[in-house]
């Protein structure tokens, strides 16, 4: 089993684009979440910078919404309407205007809006600068060692056992094991109905930058300097399994080139996959469950990069004051067990 307690800076995370406008077409209380874990990122960042000394690769340009036929328009126009009654920043963009923003468009593209308000960020330099700020503080990794059981005393959790065998004590834990935080907590009776989605991306080289994300429903480019540029992303549903698959490849050439041509002479990099996290209703898990000292901070599907900032201070709010933050109670750990009484 991989995955374990507490924070993984692992390699296979597929989001990078912190995007809660662009992800939204009604407003409901998620998308609070979302935008005010990405109005946290500015001062997040300063803060891994300083204590790691390493530039995460974050920017604020935005991200351009396209649309290449009548229905994906009309769910453009929807979100246009819903967030411009909202008051939030969202221009509108004709088809002969597109190419002045990003050049090697589709003509195919019929409309666009320009969203100023996302912003991205390069998930692995910034885990990579999290690992090391941590351990500037004092965290111990342990790495390929993940937790395989955990041991309930009364109404708290005791001990975890590593797959090493190694046994660990403490105060409180926080089970941030992704896909495989369901798989810990079933042998507690603790049901929390979540699956691996599975995720693949593309990168390439190319001799001129990207000015911004362009996205097109669930497809995307996004820039990486210096010279590269990700395309993405895949939605399967294959259990653990994290191969990159050629099906799987096409149908990210096929969609991103259907709106960006120049996808097709970029040079091949690379390729890989990522598992993410799923739940029934596609919100995370966080906070108190019905174990004393046992604090959820799981469950974010694709919004994992983006839900970073907003679920460190949750947590660490609990932690350190033994009280669940107001306005969690769509993310609490025991929702699902009481939408099925």
């Amino acid at each position: 089993m991989s995955g374990g307690l507490g924070f993984s800076g692992a390699p296979d995370v597929i989001v990078i684009v912190l995007a809660p406008q662009g992800e939204m077409v009604e407003h409901d209380s998620f998308f609070d979440l979302c935008a005010a874990s990405r109005d946290l990122y500015p001062e997040f960042v300063a803060e891994v910078e300083g204590l790691s000394g390493t530039s995460v690769g974050y920017r604020r340009d935005g991200t351009l919404l396209v649309a290449a036929d009548e229905e994906e328009c009309r769910i453009l126009e929807e979100a246009f309407a819903s967030q411009s009654r909202m008051g939030l920043p969202l221009e509108r963009l004709e088809a002969r205007t597109l190419g002045e923003r990003v050049a090697g468009l589709s003509p195919r593209i019929r409309c666009g809006l320009f969203v100023p308000g996302d912003h991205w960020v390069d998930n692995e330099r910034l885990c990579r600068a999290l690992v090391e700020s941590c351990a500037r503080q004092g965290v111990v990794f342990r790495r390929g060692d993940g937790a395989r059981k955990i041991n309930v005393q009364g109404q708290r959790v005791k001990t975890v056992e590593s797959d090493s065998g190694s046994v660990f004590s403490a105060a409180k834990f926080i089970l941030a094991a992704g896909c495989w935080s369901a798989e810990l907590v079933a042998p507690l009776g603790i049901s929390l109905p979540m699956q691996p989605c599975r995720g693949q991306m593309i990168e390439f080289e190319c001799d001129r930058e990207l000015p911004l994300v362009v996205r097109a429903g669930h497809h995307y480019l996004v820039p990486r300097s210096p010279g590269r540029i990700l395309a993405g992303t895949t939605v399967e549903y294959e259990g653990f399994e994290k191969p990159v698959t050629g099906e799987g490849l096409i149908s990210i050439l096929d969609a991103t080139s259907r709106f960006a041509p120049l996808v097709k002479s970029l040079r091949f990099r690379r390729a890989w996959a990522g598992l993410r996290p799923d739940t029934a209703d596609h919100k995370p898990i966080l906070g108190l469950g019905d174990l004393e000292n046992l604090i959820f901070a799981t469950g974010h599907f694709r919004n994992g990069i983006l839900l970073a900032p907003i679920t460190a201070k949750i947590i660490s709010e609990i932690v350190l004051t033994g009280k669940p933050a107001g306005g969690l109670e769509a993310y609490h750990p025991s929702r699902f067990a009481r939408q099925r009484a």
